[in-house]
C-alpha cells in the first residue's frame, strides 16, 4: 500500500488501482467523506478512470491529484444520502471550467438522472445548460445482472442500510474491485463479493449497536467468507476511530488469511 503523493497523470499501466481520496463518514472534522478512485485497464486494453462516491469534501481533493480534465470516465453513487453525492455538481462545475468535451457517466441505481439533474439545479440553477461535455445515465439495477461499461462488468446488490443502498462489484476480467457504500453486509452482497481482489466496506463500528451499518468484525468475517484477497475498513465513526484506533487495528492484525488494511486519505493500493 501505497501514501501520497501519487500523481494521476502518470503513463504507467496498471490492472487495478484504488486511492482513498477520503475514508470518513458524513460528519467527520478530521476526515473526507469515503470516496475511492478506481484506475483500471479495461477489457479494451485502455485505462479507464472511476470515482466512487462524491461527498461535499470529494472534489478539491480530485484535483489535487490531477490537473486533465478528462481524466474521470465514470462516478458511481452507492446511495442517495448527502455525503455520497453533494459533491457533483461542484465537480460537474470545476469540469466545465477545465473545458472538458469528454463524456462522463454516472452509475447508480433508479432515480439517478433525476437526482444529479435537480441537485445540479438546486446548487448552481440553469447551469446544466452550459456544460460542454455529455453526461451519460446508467442504472445498475440488482435484477439487471452483469452489465458492460466502459469495457468493464458491473454487478450490484442491495446492502442494509437505512436508506436503499448498493454495492458494486467491477471486474476487467483479470482483476475484481468491491465497493460496499454504506451499510451492513447481506447475503446478497456477500454473494457479490466472492473471490473479489479487494473488498472496501464500511466499518461504522466495532459494538453492533447501530442499526443500518457495518462492524469491524462483520466486515472482517464478511470479506473472510467471500474468499477475498483484501479488505480495507472505511467510513469509520469518528468518535470510534479517535477512541478505538488501537482496538481496530488489533483486529486487523489478528487477521491472517488476508490482507484487512483501515487506510488513511491519500492511501494507494495496486491489485
Amino acid at each position: 500500500m501505497r501514501k501520497q503523493p501519487f500523481d494521476y497523470t502518470t503513463t504507467e499501466s496498471v490492472l487495478m488501482r484504488a486511492v482513498f481520496l477520503g475514508v470518513g463518514e458524513a460528519c467527520d472534522e478530521s476526515l473526507p467523506n469515503t470516496s475511492v478512485w478506481l484506475q483500471t485497464e479495461g477489457r479494451d486494453g485502455k485505462q479507464k478512470s472511476i470515482l466512487l462516491d462524491c461527498g461535499p469534501t470529494v472534489t478539491p481533493l480530485c484535483f489535487k491529484h490531477t490537473s486533465d480534465p478528462n481524466d474521470l470516465d465514470a462516478v458511481w453513487i452507492s446511495h442517495f444520502h448527502g455525503d455520497h453525492f453533494f459533491g457533483v455538481p461542484t465537480l460537474l462545475l470545476r469540469f466545465w471550467e477545465m473545458k472538458r468535451h469528454k463524456p462522463l457517466t454516472m452509475v447508480s441505481q433508479t432515480g439517478i438522472e433525476q437526482l444529479i439533474r435537480g441537485t445540479m439545479d438546486l446548487a448552481y440553477p440553469g447551469f446544466a445548460k452550459k456544460l460542454t461535455y455529455p453526461l451519460i445515465f446508467e442504472e445498475a439495477e440488482p435484477e439487471y445482472g452483469e452489465l458492460t461499461i466502459l469495457e468493464l462488468s458491473w454487478q450490484s446488490a442491495q446492502n442494509g442500510h437505512g436508506q436503499r443502498d448498493l454495492a458494486v462489484r467491477i471486474d476487467n476480467g483479470k482483476k475484481s474491485f468491491f465497493y460496499s457504500g454504506d451499510g451492513s453486509p447481506t447475503a446478497e452482497t456477500l454473494a457479490l463479493a466472492q473471490n473479489c481482489d479487494l473488498i472496501v466496506h464500511e466499518a461504522f463500528d466495532i459494538d453492533d449497536n447501530t442499526p443500518g451499518h457495518g462492524t469491524v468484525q462483520k466486515c472482517i468475517g464478511f470479506a473472510r467468507k467471500a474468499g477475498a484477497r483484501s479488505l480495507a475498513l472505511v467510513h469509520i465513526q469518528r468518535d470510534v476511530r479517535k477512541k478505538r484506533y488501537p482496538e481496530i487495528l488489533q483486529f486487523a492484525r489478528e487477521v491472517d488469511d488476508f490482507s484487512v488494511i483501515v487506510p488513511g486519505p491519500g492511501a494507494v493500493i495496486d491489485l
